[in-house]
Order: structure tokens, then C-alpha cells, then sequence
């Protein structure tokens, strides 16, 4: 075991359970306010998970950042994707200049967006993207690892690191985002090797392949599957052979979520194979992610029911960046709206009681 994977397994043994006694104090918060009990779904549950990871029932998320990880992946050599993997470069320095599609929507949402470069292939000078650089790339998986496990390890600290200097700079929730051409492939592969599923069933056209592309989509996760043997009981086995850095990367965020308090909104179908490599090399990091929406690919609903986590939106999205978490941002902003708003006692009424169902 490197050093690096060494001081990994020390920092994921301190992470700790859900705090149950904060989220039956937010639990009896949503109780009190005027409306009826439950009204607003899964936006509760939310927050209460959330008292539940912080420690607290005052559940604040005034200052949030999204993490967009952007690195390229060497599978694309097999035309799994429309474009090359120069567009990573072009997209992230639109990133870090404040103009890409995420960039438009964080505007809206009162989200600061952060590009991270863990390993753009021959990258240009790129303003304002942040450097966290494991490798020039990925190795093509249909022909081998992705990188060594060492790189992994490399790169999953480097996310946890990530979320604890966030944490420093008071930021008190954070989005997953990603970008790197050919990360369906890689994500989907990932999916495939921890949940035992056929390829076939579970790729999708990512950015519109043709039905000729989806093939050799298929047929180059099937390659890396049998080339490389992933072991589905070692997720930083899967990480290093059929992953990406910007996956890897990912996974970190949300251990460092869980490590430090802050929660993680998962997007798409990247984000959400990674964060089912961090609940399975950690289970208790599971109470650091929070479910945005459902993809449309294939395999975003598996995700989704591995995880046990349920979507707070169901739009059919698949644009990545980020962008399918900074779309439930404002639900989750009127939500605490309602959660700090008035109660039955400021109504002079009283308050409804549970009939039935579960309580704290």
C-alpha cells in the first residue's frame, strides 16, 4: 500500500455517522413551521440529512461553490465520442473565465464556480483554473489501466483536499461538476464493474453519439472490463483501471464531505459513479451526498437506486458541468426560506400533529 492510500484509509476511518439527534431536532423544526406536516417532500428530508451530516438543525448554505474536475480520458482514441480531447481544454478555460453554461447558471443560482484541472492532456495556459494535476491524461482504458493506483489514491486526496480548503474559506455546500471528454465511457465502465452490469444495457450517447458510435462505445467498455479485470470489492481497483482522474477526483469531494461537514450535491452520471466509489470505500460518507436530478443516461437511475438516494429534479438532463446540481440550488434556497420562516405559534394556531408514519 503507497503512503498516499495509507493516509487515505486513516482520514476515511475518521469520518463518523450521521448525527441522528440533529436531524430529529430539524425534523421537529419542519414540524413547527406553518404548512403542513411534510408538505414539501424530499426538500425536507434534505435538510434534515443535512442537519444530520453538520451536526446541527441550523442548516445554513449561503456560500456554495461548484467544483467543476476536468480531466481527459485516453479512451477516446476508440471513437466513444463526437469531438477530441482538446475540447476539454476549450471548455475548461470557458470555465475558468467565468463564461460556460455552468458559469451562466451558478450566476443565477449565487454559486461561485471553481474549475479544477486534475489532468487535461497537454493543456494550454488556462487562467483562473485551479491546478491539482495527477497526470498528462489517462492510458487508454480499452487497452489497459487508466493509471496506477497510486495516481488514484493521488487523486481522490487531492479532492478531499479540495473540500477541506473550501471548508476553510467558509463555504457551506458544495456541487460536483466535471468535464473531460469521453467520461460517459469511463463512468459508465466504473458502473459496470461495481454493479455487475452488461454494458449494452447501461451506455449511453453521452453528447449524441450516432448509433455507429454507441457500438464502439459499448464494445470499448466490454474491452476494458475483460482487459483490465476491475475487482468490484475494491473501488480504488475499479478507479485506477476503467476510471477517470476527474472521477477519482470526485469520489475525494465526497469523502471530504463527509470528512469535514459539508455537504456535496452530486450532477450526472460521472458524479454519481463517483460518489458510489466513495460509499463503498467508506460507508459513512454517504451522508455527504445529496441527490440534484436524474440523468437521462442509461445508467443514471442505477446510480441513483445503488445509492439510495432520490432526486429532488427529473428533467431529463444530461449536460453536465454541474449544471443538473446548480439547477436545485434554488429549491433548496426556498426551501430554508420555509424552514426559517414562520411557525404555527406565529399564526396563533396550533400546530398539526402526525397521524402516522415515521417520526424521530
Amino acid at each position: 500500500m503507497s503512503k498516499k492510500e495509507q493516509v487515505l484509509r486513516e482520514m476515511m476511518g475518521s469520518i463518523t455517522p450521521a448525527d441522528e439527534n440533529a436531524r430529529c431536532a430539524a425534523h421537529e423544526r419542519w414540524a413547527s413551521c406553518a404548512k403542513p406536516l411534510g408538505g414539501l417532500g424530499l426538500l425536507e428530508t434534505m435538510i434534515e440529512d443535512m442537519a444530520a451530516l453538520t451536526g446541527t438543525a441550523d442548516v445554513h448554505l449561503e456560500k456554495r461553490t461548484l467544483l467543476v474536475l476536468c480531466a481527459d480520458n485516453g479512451v477516446v482514441a476508440e471513437g466513444v465520442s463526437q469531438t477530441g480531447s482538446e475540447v476539454t481544454a476549450v471548455v475548461a478555460r470557458q470555465l475558468g473565465a467565468g463564461q460556460s453554461t455552468a458559469c451562466r447558471m451558478a450566476a443565477i443560482a449565487d454559486c461561485k464556480v471553481v474549475a479544477v484541472d486534475m489532468g487535461i492532456l497537454n493543456p494550454p495556459p488556462l487562467p483562473g483554473v485551479l491546478n491539482a494535476r495527477v497526470a498528462n491524461g489517462t492510458g487508454n482504458i480499452a487497452q489497459g489501466p487508466a493509471m496506477t493506483r497510486e495516481q488514484a489514491a493521488e487523486a481522490v486526496w487531492n479532492g478531499m483536499e479540495l473540500v477541506r480548503l473550501q471548508k476553510k474559506a467558509g463555504v457551506q455546500m458544495l456541487a460536483a461538476g466535471e468535464m473531460g471528454i469521453g467520461n460517459t465511457t469511463t463512468a459508465t465502465a466504473v458502473t459496470c464493474a461495481l454493479l455487475g452490469l452488461d454494458p449494452a444495457d447501461v451506455t449511453g450517447r453521452g453528447a449524441g453519439l450516432s448509433d455507429a458510435g454507441l457500438q464502439r462505445k459499448i464494445q470499448a467498455i466490454r474491452q476494458a472490463l475483460a482487459v483490465n479485470a476491475p475487482d468490484a470489492a475494491d473501488p480504488l481497483d475499479v478507479l485506477c483501471k476503467v476510471g477517470g482522474l476527474d472521477i477519482a477526483g470526485l469520489c475525494g469531494l465526497f469523502l471530504g464531505g463527509a470528512l469535514y461537514g459539508v455537504p456535496v450535491l452530486m450532477d450526472g452520471v460521472i458524479t454519481a459513479a463517483a460518489a458510489l466509489c466513495a460509499a463503498k470505500l467508506c460507508p459513512a460518507s454517504d451522508k455527504a451526498i445529496f441527490a440534484s436530478h436524474c440523468s437521462a443516461e442509461p445508467c443514471g437511475k442505477r446510480l441513483l437506486d445503488a445509492l439510495h438516494k432520490k432526486p429532488l429534479i427529473t428533467a431529463g438532463l444530461h449536460l453536465g458541468e454541474g449544471t443538473g446540481a446548480l439547477a436545485a440550488i434554488p429549491l433548496l434556497d426556498m426551501a430554508l426560506a420555509v424552514y426559517g420562516g414562520s411557525t404555527f405559534a406565529d399564526y396563533g394556531m396550533q400546530a398539526y400533529t402526525p397521524q402516522g408514519g415515521s417520526s424521530c
